[in-house]
């Protein structure tokens, strides 16, 4: 059960991150839940340590984690972007 929230949830960040990067035309349902968990992963790697607590990808589903994979997921977005066009939007 923990897996179909976890796919969820990573969605509808990776769909939020979308909307505010601005590259939400580009990207189907499949392409947001993987911005959502892969940003999920990159926010742990960079943002947890500065914010100290964990991501969604621990089980974690408090404000402070959802937080914390949602910037991963704009920061994930936002490199994209600046590999695709070389410049962020």
């Amino acid at each position: 059960m923990n897996f179909i929230i976890w796919i969820v949830i990573g969605g509808i960040i990776g769909w939020l991150a979308s909307m505010v990067m601005k590259t939400n035309a580009q990207q189907g349902i499949f392409l947001n839940i993987v911005v959502g968990i892969v940003g999920a992963f990159l926010g742990g790697w960079l943002l947890s340590p500065l914010f100290g607590t964990s991501t969604i990808n621990s089980d974690n589903f408090s404000l402070a984690s959802l937080l914390v994979s949602f910037l991963g997921a704009v920061i994930l977005l936002g490199i994209v972007n600046l590999l695709r066009r070389g410049k962020m939007r």
